[in-house]
């Protein structure tokens, strides 16, 4: 009963993308990589006349997959402005402004590190939620309630800025026919929306369609998700919550299969390739980006918002270790490295080798901070 608990607890998805993260880095350095290298490549997709899709199982997690997990992220962006923690100026206004120290500055050190490849300064830049949640959870009753939600709603902006980053930098070349369809997307979204139209089946059909037209646009596809999220009704015609019913529907998925999966495909490193060549510029711009350049922007800011009157969500020591916590990246900092350096082998592995490093420091210091030296505080 306990492990039933367990697994449907808040603390077993991070468990399981460390697992899955785990396996990842195993299966690619042993004699399973083989097999490994051929999952992850393996081509399958839709051929229907002349018109073809078909990629690499890799691209259909990234692709794919994700674009149901930012689904799901602006369902959460969309009932939080609507009605939670954002859904005024001066609730929203602190996480916002960490939020944005959070993004600002370990770009600014990836740039000054890579001062002729800035390309992947959006690496550094991604908090990732699950995992820096999952810490908070490990800490029970000694971390305030109203520092969780200040770190979800901060974490809520993060993802926010990953998706316009996304769109803004890492766009290929742009058909503008293919975006003029998902235009007529959006339209027949809106008039779902008008009409309260509550067939979860119509949504599925609009979203599929706009996630082709996106993903021969040019324009990343996830974004897809993101934007079909922003049109799905808060309620039903009988005042009944819809929304919140497709998250909660969709919650299980996204932490059991869907990220689970993506840290799987993303997290195998070969650190058969690993030698002083990956210790290289943008290895250190990601590394200090999340460990230093995360803290440093989202406890500064929050500071200086402290100076012109916003109060703080907690004692300045706790409101230091959940700054710690957001050096997390994981899955988003793997998300955009993906679009950055997908084709550059030593690069590319130097900047998952760093996201992981990171990561795991931030999640221990920050641990180690709130737990023994905030005790008293």
């Amino acid at each position: 009963m306990k492990v039933i608990n367990f697994i449907k607890g808040d603390l077993f998805p991070p468990v399981l993308l460390l697992i899955m993260t785990a396996l990842a880095l195993f299966a690619n350095n042993s004699s399973l990589s083989g097999v490994y290298d051929s999952v992850i490549s393996y081509k399958g997709g839709v051929i229907f006349g002349d018109i073809s899709l078909v990629k690499p199982m890799l691209l259909w997690v990234n692709d794919g997959l994700m674009a149901v997990f930012f689904f799901w992220v602006g369902l959460e962006v969309k009932k939080e402005i609507l009605q939670g923690e954002l859904n005024s100026l001066k609730k929203a206004s602190l996480p916002l402004i960490a939020a944005f120290g959070g993004v600002v500055v370990p770009a600014v050190v990836f740039m000054v590190l890579n001062p002729d490849s800035i390309k992947g300064f959006a690496i550094p830049t991604a908090t990732d939620i699950a995992f820096a949640y999952g810490v908070l959870l490990l800490l029970g009753d000694k971390i305030p309630a109203s520092l969780k939600v200040f770190l979800l709603s901060l974490a809520i902006f993060d993802d926010m800025s990953a998706i316009v980053l996304i769109a803004i930098f890492y766009t290929n070349e742009l058909s503008f026919l293919s975006l003029g369809l998902a235009c007529l997307g959006i339209v027949v979204l809106f008039v779902l929306n008008y009409l309260r139209v509550s067939f979860k089946g119509f949504y599925v059909l609009v979203g599929i369609f706009m996630w082709v037209c996106v993903l021969k646009s040019g324009v990343h596809a996830t974004l897809a998700g993101i934007v079909c999220a922003f049109f799905v009704p808060l309620y039903k015609k009988d005042k009944t919550p819809f929304l919140k019913q497709i998250m909660d529907d969709l919650t299980p998925y996204v932490n059991y299969i869907i990220l689970p999966i993506f840290a799987f495909f993303n997290a195998g490193i070969s650190l058969n390739g690993i030698g002083f060549d990956s210790f290289n510029s943008v290895f250190f711009g990601v590394f200090l980006g999340l460990l230093l350049g995360k803290q440093v922007g989202v406890f500064g800011f929050c500071l200086i918002a402290s100076k012109l009157g916003f109060g703080l969500p907690s004692s300045k020591m706790q409101l230091y270790g959940v700054a710690l916590l957001t050096g997390i990246g994981f899955t988003m900092s793997f998300f955009v490295n993906t679009l950055v350096y997908e084709g550059d082998v030593v690069l590319f592995n130097s900047a998952k080798l760093a996201v992981l490093s990171a990561s795991f420091l931030s999640a221990v210091l920050g641990y180690i901070w709130l737990r023994f030296v905030c005790k008293n505080n």
